[in-house]
């Protein structure tokens, strides 16, 4: 089958002016022999929502981890708000705006849920070392962290231990813990993962009710959730591009028919 090329930008990735959120060219990274990253460009613009999809083995967590900072490209630039991070570790990038979720959880299964949000907004605070001072019921901290949690549907579980709340609602619960950095740009690993049809259906209410100032780019094996979330879609298939564009396009692309609808079945 003939490879076609893949646009990378956004129709309107320079509208506006000033440096997109993140614009990643010609990402290679190889482990050993295998190349799991094949020649990736791509751009995300500003109140933008892309998925990134494809099969298993398609490059997709690899790119997650490359972007993410987990991972050091063997090739090509990563660069967050016209700043090259290819080489800034994980803290470095967050403290550009970059925050991300985890397939898997990585809350504070002992606290509440509301306590988990409070300890994520006291870590950015400039006086976080005082991290062990007493806690005032009704404070401001509390106050944005009820906030959050409305903002990601699960205010009314605000009190219960997070160890009690469904997978769903962790879900929910990890995104508010991301917002509580006050994030310029977001990453999603595979929010949907292990989630029934009714979980999904309200992380993906939770995740269409975020500010559209707020881009986000969405690792995803659940075609229909990423599509219904994201205004493009790029498939990878064995570390490489093979489509990119708006979700109804990149469904009915006869190539992505072949190496993910077809296996998916």
């Amino acid at each position: 089958m003939t490879e076609k090329r893949v646009p990378s930008a956004p129709p309107s990735a320079t509208a506006g002016g000033g440096a997109p959120p993140l614009v990643i060219e010609n990402l290679v990274h190889r482990f050993g022999g295998v190349t799991a990253v094949d020649g990736v460009s791509l751009e995300v613009g500003p109140e933008e929502r892309v998925a990134v999809i494809g099969p298993n083995g398609a490059g997709k967590t690899t790119l997650f981890r490359l972007i993410a900072g987990e991972f050091v490209p063997s090739e090509g630039t990563i660069r967050l708000f016209g700043q090259d991070v290819t080489r800034f570790p994980v803290h470095k990038r967050a403290r550009l705006g970059l925050s991300r979720t985890f397939q898997v959880s990585n809350l504070f299964l002992n606290l509440t849920a509301l306590e988990n949000v409070r300890v994520a907004l006291q870590a950015g605070r400039h006086d976080r070392w005082k991290f062990w001072g007493r806690i005032r019921p009704g404070d401001e901290l509390e106050g944005r962290a009820r906030e959050l949690l409305a903002q990601v549907g699960i205010d009314e579980r605000a009190d219960v231990p997070t160890s009690d709340l469904s997978h769903g609602e962790q879900r929910q619960l990890e995104i508010a813990v991301a917002l509580a950095t006050d994030p310029k740009f977001l990453l999603l690993d595979e929010p949907a993962a292990g989630l029934s049809a009714a979980e999904r259906a309200l992380l993906r209410k939770a995740l269409q009710n975020l500010p559209r100032r707020l881009p986000f780019l969405l690792i995803e094996h659940d075609m229909s959730f990423a599509m219904n979330l994201s205004d493009r879609v790029l498939c990878l298939d064995n570390g490489r591009p093979i489509a990119l564009g708006p979700p109804d396009e990149v469904r009915a692309d006869p190539h992505v028919k072949a190496v993910y609808l077809g296996r998916a079945g």
